[in-house]
Order: C-alpha cells, then structure tokens, then sequence
C-alpha cells in the first residue's frame, strides 16, 4: 500500500508557537537572535527576576561541606566522598531549562547558546563586544576581570575528560577541574563566587557544560543519581507565584528528555526523540543551519511538532509522525534577516515582539524515504503556488511521475519524464484557490504525497 507523507506549512507567524530547544555556539547566532537573548536577560530582570533568584539560591545553596548537618542538599562538591548528595550536572541542566523556558516567554525562539571556552579564549572575543555580553559588566556591576585570575581549558583538557569512564570520577573531575572551573575563575567577579548566575556568560557557560556532559552521556550511557529530588526542583519551591516541579535527576540524563538538542559546525541531529508536548504545544525547534530528523524522533497521535530552518531540513528513515499527528517543516528566511546593527547596546526600554512573515515556497525542505535502501531526496517549489510546480531530484531517475490531485484523491493534472532529476507541471493557474495533494514516483516505487496550497 502506498505510504503518504505529508508536510504542513502553517498559516501563522511563529510568535503564537513556543519553542522547544536547538542550542548551538553563539558563534552561529544571527544579529536578531543575539539581541533577542539580550533583551531577554534584561527583561527578566525587570519582571520577577528570575536571574537574582537563581544567582541567590545558588549563592545560599552552592556548599555545606563544613556543616555537620546531612539533611542540608547543596550543589556542588559532593563527590567523590559523599555521592548520595551529587546532584552537579543534573542540576546545572534543570537550571538551564528553567532559564531557557523564561526566555521562551519572551521569544519562542530563543534558545541559550553556549560559549566552547576551550576554543573561544580571547578577552577581544566579539562574545565580550559591548552590544553582546560585554554590556553586562558595567550595567549590572559585575567587576570581570578577563584573564587575570585563571586560565580557560585546552582541547586536550577537554578530551582527558571525556576519556573518564566512571560517572563518579567524571562528574568530579568535570565540576573541580579546569573545564568547568576554569571560565568561572577566567572570568572573575561575580563569575567566580557563589553569586555567579547573575552573570549572563553563566549560561552560556553552563549550557557548554551540559553539552560536554550529553556527549559524554551518548557515549558511555553510565550516568546515574543515587539522590531522587533537587533542592529547588524538589516540588516545594514557588518562583513569582509558580510552584516548580519536582525533578528526579535519573530522569534528566539524556538532554532530549527535556526536548533538548545541540548543534554545531552548522548541524544538529535531532533523534530519540518523542514530542510529548508537556511544556509546550506545538513544540517548535528552530536552527537557521541544516536540521537532520532520524532515527526515532516520533511525532504521536494528537501531539503537534513545528521544524523551522533558514536552510535545509531534512526527514531521514527513521523519523515518525503517526496517524493524526500534526508535523510542520518550513523554511524562514525571516528568522535571520535582522542585521547586528539591530543588536541592544543598553537595556532597552520595552521588548519589541518581531512577527515572522511566511515564505511563500518551501525551500531545501528534504524528505528521505528507504525503498529497497534506496533513499529517494526530492523538493518542490513554489509553495504556494500560481500557475506552475517543480520538482527537483538530489539525483537522475529512469522514470519520474508527478501529478497534482485535490483533497479527495482526485487526480487533475499528470506528465511523466525520464532519465532527468528536474520536472515541471504547469497550467495550474485556472485551479481554484485552496489545498492541493502533489503525488511524486520514481522508478514506479512508492507514491510519495505532499500538500501544497493554490493562491
């Protein structure tokens, strides 16, 4: 039986829709979405302050290592003497999806980015440019003080921690040593004490450390909590009227339990991943750069997934939306078409909410379907369309047949071509308004079907 595949393209702007997370190096950041991130710290300063809270409860939280009191939880320094209390990775990582999720509220498409400390290690960085992360020394009294007080992790000593095996060893040696100590202390201020998240390099430093930690995670699959609550996610702590929930950190050791994913060098691959929509629906995941969906990213019945590039998205074997689901691909130029000159030098004075414009056609969008392991890639454009659609093949086929049909199966339009990877059916402009099916064969293997919409 011929297996249909649909892609909707959604009539809305993305600002009604709140994202889902593709954190990559700030490095890869658009003007936009350097000064939405930077107006968005300064928001939550002035609407709950969320970024004092955080930097408070770390502060009162960060050791109790002197006490003599076991019932007192703190953060960090646990191990390796006393692992019944570890809670340093799992914590940090919660920490970020709070953040994250505030942020999300101003801009749905915010995601934190991380700063890759063991490679980015200039004070003349753009990342301390004073329309970035730079504007924060002076406006909220940091007193950094770049270089002067430690050194920042090398490569090698980035991949000598990798290389540990032992979760409890790992987890120790990643919290003391230089790849997570060191940017606290190179930084200085308020960087390098207990106070620290009320530096914004904070997260983009700790979401390094989550990423380093779900590498780690992906390759060893030995991380494991003896503790089942954290302080402050343990169900009893309310932030601006909000109770947060509790969070067992056994539940948390693969970021994409919390619908997080990592890109980078222009990349990210989004798998094992099943949209639950518990935070968010639809949930959204934005990279301006190429989107891999594979192996097990599933799409249930009744739960809604948007993918947005700038790009190319690409669906590969393995990528499931079952039977009413609701799945959205699409192609937004919008996203990144703000200039650095858009960026924040100061606190603005009111958050302006962009809207982003729908593409009229649906851009280096790829779906890739096994047939006898051949995998067919394949687009069409326009879409919308007026009077004629193309579809391109990545490759030459013997045979190709496409033809435009209307919700009911009813077929309108066909023409058939062979040994190309280019064809066209034209003459739709007489067609009414509305939502057509655009049916494609190669080599007479199965129908692939997409939706499109008539202007």
């Amino acid at each position: 039986m011929a297996r249909l595949i649909t892609l909707l393209i959604l009539l809305i702007s993305s600002a009604s829709a709140h994202s889902q997370s593709i954190r990559k190096n700030y490095t890869e950041m658009t003007g936009y979405e350097k000064a939405v991130l930077v107006n968005g710290f300064f928001e939550l300063r002035n609407n709950g302050d969320l970024i004092n809270d955080l930097s408070q409860f770390h502060n009162d939280f960060f050791n109790f290592d002197n006490t003599f009191d076991p019932t007192r939880l703190d953060i960090h320094f646990n191990l390796p003497d006393e692992p019944e209390r570890d809670i340093f990775c799992a914590w940090h990582r919660r920490q970020m999806f709070e953040m994250e999720q505030a942020m999300q509220q101003i801009d749905p498409l915010i995601s934190l980015p991380f700063w890759n400390s063991t490679i980015d290690q200039s004070p003349a960085s753009p990342l301390w440019d004073e329309n970035f992360m730079g504007q924060f020394n002076a406006a909220w009294g940091l007193n950094r003080n770049l270089g002067a007080t430690g050194v920042l992790p090398s490569p090698q000593d980035l991949a000598n921690v990798q290389s540990i095996s032992d979760f409890l060893v790992y987890s120790n040696t990643l919290e003391r040593g230089v790849v997570h100590a060191g940017a606290h202390r190179w930084t200085g201020g308020v960087m390098s004490g207990p106070p620290s998240p009320r530096d914004p390099i904070f997260y983009l430093h700790h979401t390094f450390i989550d990423k380093v930690w779900q590498e780690w995670q992906e390759v060893n699959q030995t991380s494991s909590f003896i503790i089942t609550s954290m302080i402050r996610y343990d169900g009893t702590y309310s932030f601006n009227g909000q109770l947060l929930p509790l969070v067992n950190p056994n539940d948390i050791i693969d970021s994409r339990s919390l619908g997080v994913f990592y890109a980078d060098n222009q990349q990210v691959v989004m798998d094992n991943y099943t949209v639950s929509n518990t935070y968010k629906t639809p949930e959204t995941f934005f990279y301006q750069y190429n989107i891999e969906v594979c192996d097990n990213f599933v799409v249930p019945q009744e739960k809604e997934s948007k993918i947005i590039s700038a790009n190319r998205i690409v669906l590969k074997p393995g990528f499931h939306a079952a039977n009413g689901s609701k799945f959205h691909a699409r192609i937004d130029e919008e996203t990144t078409s703000a200039s650095s000159q858009q960026l924040f030098a100061t606190a603005p004075p009111a958050y302006n909410t962009k809207q982003f414009e729908l593409i009229d056609y649906q851009k280096n969008v790829y779906a890739d379907l096994s047939e006898k392991g051949e995998v067919l890639k394949y687009k069409f454009h326009p879409n919308p369309f007026v009077s004629n659609i193309e579809l391109n093949l990545t490759d030459n086929a013997e045979r190709i047949d496409l033809w435009i049909s209307d919700i009911r199966g009813i077929e309108l339009r066909r023409t058939s071509a062979g040994n190309t990877s280019q064809i066209a059916i034209s003459g739709l402009e007489n067609l009414a308004p509305g939502m057509y099916i655009i049916n494609i064969q190669v080599n007479g293997g199965r129908i692939i079907g997409e939706k499109i919409i008539k202007r």
